[in-house]
């Protein structure tokens, strides 16, 4: 047999005529002529490494295999050869036996930069980043100058973490090719991570100008623009994507969440269904669609669609959050607290998921670990994480610093101003200001309980009153009061956010009342859009939404001290007192009696009926102390879970209270609701979030309400209340305070008779139920804004006297 393995005995031109068949694609031809040189020379490793290299091509893999090894079998040092047939398992998926070729190669040519690169690429798809840096940066010691390699450990440093040293990396390939559009893609991706989102762009504008069909690029410039909120740019840009590439099914996905974001929810439907087509088991588009119907409020169709994405995904925290979300909003806590720990156990860093937590924990009054996981919210809002949102945390923190830090932030990241809607310019000076109240609770709700009267008593000479609303059209008496109370009513529930806003500018709203702020299912969009010239919040959200486009913030001198102004970014409005009431709701004609509510006749009953989250530790502490003091007395309080019930109970055990003294009322009719009051000694608040409607309520029924003023807006509620029915004397600043005085009022039976007395007389002349004195308050201070605006001056405070 001929020996022929250094090639003497095969001509230049055999070789050359196979290496020119296999390297111009012809590899059916190659093969057939290897195949005939192969009957003259059997033993010949370049022409089986050919034809493994020729099957491989062709995707005959098995054969390929087989053709690289009898290669190696004639010469065990042929590294090319072992470098091949690691390829070959490598496409096999076969990559552990891959990894022991290419370190074959290796070990018979330590300077084989073909084999580092290939062992890196494959540990790479391993996702064993260190050792494919490792090897990375052994080819480029070998070779400094290609710059695929300096891309591809970019790639690695990259998910290792290190978005820095990436960035370097690719800097080093763009030095040696700046024509690469794929490495400019892999910057915006790294400096996306880096949240320099404006580098970002620029870098995916860059990779879009060398490779103008680069849908990926269009891809991610349209995820950066989503994350800035410029929504409407970012559709643009995802549209693109899929104008170069109709089948990219995570554009259809984003497209659709950003249609999300505007409301215009009928076409994102259609780009979840196309993203779910064209990709089955997309778990991110099921929780897409997820998302639309819970805002559709069809919870049930959207519970089902996260749970398809985590059964395609099981580790999905997004989705598995989302179905906490459901079930909170479903009022089962207990299981929404499930899912919400599920997802933290999974991912910790999913936005806001702590305060979400936290704030179902203080639901069903669970107040373990309470203190830390308050000082770790501190922290991160220091820091400037997306860890709570503005609402949970009112009950929490009484700082208004540390609120307005949280507002701002989560203002920022959700509704930044957006420009969208060109600035128009001043419409004539009407003859009746034009008055918005926007608002998801025109329905029997506190909100509305609240403000129903205020609407019928605008002084139609001067005012036209619309209402927008973006709740459900319940027709419960409430709504249909509130109907026939405005001028106009808009139904825009199933309207997009452009559309809220166009509506609005072609009425031309003077001013726009945000009733919700940040609270369930308003539509802090449209304000960020500018829904009208002069924006306002009041009576939903109890304190600054932390954005430039709210001009004014209703208060009084008792909410909003002078030396708390600056930690409101609206302009103060200030009135002789907050809170509007209904001065038409009368008390109801029926009696409730105490062995109903299984109280016993002749104890002294001090009452709470405010929500459970605003039950810290502290005031429950607090309710302890004072029931200790005042022998024979009983808390009666709500609550709307068997959880709150049961760990309430617990605490008060911990406390050394006899159990039978915390007594537990349900939710009831509001007449009912209403006459329940008349049954208490004494309403003892909460603190840091105080009581609001529930403290209206109480008074209007003649029950004393003793709360403890704070620092920040919610906690300073229920004293601006109580001032405006003249009774002063039940505000305290102080737990100390607080005890004594419910201990002296429990005690001292004369005194508090005097003090019902005195309030009985007061509701007939205070301000608080005053309704049309409220009205003409507030008119006056919208003529001011309206005027103000009229002769182009900035908003500035504005102080109505009595």
């Amino acid at each position: 047999m001929k020996n022929i393995e250094d090639k003497k005995n095969l001509s230049k031109e055999q070789i050359d005529s196979v290496v020119s068949l296999y390297s111009s694609g012809k590899f059916i031809e190659a093969i057939d002529a290897i195949n005939l040189l192969n009957v003259e020379y059997p033993n010949v490793p370049l022409l089986y490494n050919i034809l493994g290299v020729c099957h491989k091509s062709l995707n005959h893999l098995n054969e390929a295999i087989i053709m690289f090894q009898r290669a190696i079998d004639i010469k065990d040092d042929y590294y090319e050869a072992h470098k091949n047939l690691g390829l070959t398992f490598k496409a096999l998926g076969s990559l552990d036996k891959a990894i022991n070729c290419f370190k074959y190669a290796l070990k018979i040519n330590p300077k084989y930069l073909d084999a580092y690169y290939n062992l890196a690429n494959t540990y790479n798809d391993l996702e064993n980043f260190d050792d494919a840096v490792t090897n990375y940066k052994s080819a480029i010691l070998i070779n400094p100058n290609i710059a695929e390699i300096y891309n591809n450990l970019g790639n690695a440093l990259r998910e290792k973490g290190d978005l820095n040293d990436a960035l370097k990396s690719y800097e080093s390939a763009i030095a040696i090719n700046p024509n690469i559009a794929e490495i400019y893609n892999n910057i915006g991706n790294t400096l996306k991570d880096l949240e320099r989102l404006d580098d970002a762009l620029n870098s995916y504008q860059k990779a879009i100008e060398i490779s103008s069909n680069f849908s990926e690029a269009y891809y991610n410039k349209g995820i950066v623009l989503k994350r800035q909120r410029k929504l409407n740019l970012a559709i643009k840009s995802l549209n693109k994507a899929i104008e170069i590439n109709p089948e990219f099914a995570e554009a259809y996905n984003n497209l659709a969440s950003s249609l999300i974001a505007l409301g215009k929810t009928s076409k994102a439907i259609e780009y979840c269904e196309k993203a779910i087509r064209l990709k089955p088991n997309y778990a991110e588009a099921y929780n897409n669609f997820g998302n639309i119907l819970k805002d559709l409020r069809m919870s049930d169709a959207a519970k089902k669609y996260y749970e398809k994405a985590i059964e395609i995904k099981s580790d999905y925290a997004e989705a598995i959050s989302n179905l906490g979300t459901i079930f909170s909003d479903k009022k089962n806590k207990e299981k929404a607290l499930v899912f919400y720990e599920k997802a933290y156990s999974i991912d910790p860093k999913i936005d806001f998921l702590l305060g979400d937590i936290i704030n179902t924990q203080m639901n069903l009054c669970i107040w373990e670990g309470l203190d830390s996981k308050i000082e770790e919210l501190k922290l991160g809002l220091k820091n400037n994480q997306k860890i709570i949102g503005p609402f949970p945390l009112l009950s929490l923190i009484d700082d208004p610093q540390i609120q307005q830090k949280a507002s701002e932030q989560f203002a920022s990241f959700y509704y930044p101003k957006n420009n969208s809607f060109p600035v128009t310019s001043k419409h004539k000076k009407h003859k009746k200001i034009k008055i918005g109240y926007f608002s998801a609770d025109f329905k029997q709700h506190p909100v509305a309980t609240l403000t129903a009267e205020l609407y019928e008593l605008h002084d139609r000479s001067k005012f036209e009153i619309h209402a927008f609303s973006f709740g459900p059209d319940t027709q419960d008496p409430m709504n249909l009061r509130i109907k026939a109370g405005v001028d106009f009513f808009h139904d825009v529930l199933n309207s997009s956010h452009d559309e809220i806003v166009r509506l609005a500018r072609l009425n031309e709203i003077d001013i726009a009342i945000d009733l919700g702020g940040y609270t369930a299912k308003s539509r802090t969009e449209i304000f960020a859009m500018s829904v009208a010239e002069i924006q306002i919040c009041y009576i939903g959200y109890l304190g600054t939404m932390g954005a430039d486009y709210y001009d004014y913030i209703i208060a009084d001198k008792i909410m909003i001290p002078e030396e708390n102004q600056k930690y409101y970014s609206e302009n103060i409005v200030y009135l002789p007192n907050f809170q509007v009431n209904d001065s038409k709701e009368l008390p109801p004609d029926i009696e409730i009696s105490r062995a109903e509510l299984n109280l016993p006749e002749n104890s002294f009953v001090f009452c709470c009926f405010n929500n459970t989250y605003k039950i810290t530790p502290a005031i429950f502490d607090s309710w302890a102390r004072i029931l200790k003091r005042v022998e024979n007395s009983v808390l009666l309080i709500y609550v709307n879970n068997e959880s709150s019930q049961k760990n309430l109970t617990t605490e008060i055990i911990k406390r050394n209270i006899d159990s039978n003294r915390l007594i537990f009322g349900k939710s009831l009719p509001r007449p009912e609701y209403l006459a329940r009051y008349r049954v208490a000694d004494l309403f003892l608040d909460t603190s840091p979030y105080n009581a609001g409607t529930t403290a209206s309520d109480a008074l209007r029924m003649g029950l004393p309400v003793l709360t403890m003023k704070g620092n920040a807006y919610p906690s300073r509620m229920a004293a601006s209340i109580l001032n405006a029915v003249h009774l002063n004397e039940l505000i305290t600043n102080n737990h100390k305070e607080y005890e004594s005085l419910a201990i002296e009022l429990a005690l001292n039976k004369k005194q508090l008779k005097q003090i019902k007395e005195k309030l009985n007389t007061n509701l007939e002349t205070a301000p608080l139920f005053d309704t049309a004195k409220f009205t003409k308050n507030i008119e006056s201070a919208y003529q001011q804004m309206y005027e103000i605006n009229r002769k182009n001056q900035n908003p500035e405070n504005i102080i109505i006297e009595h």
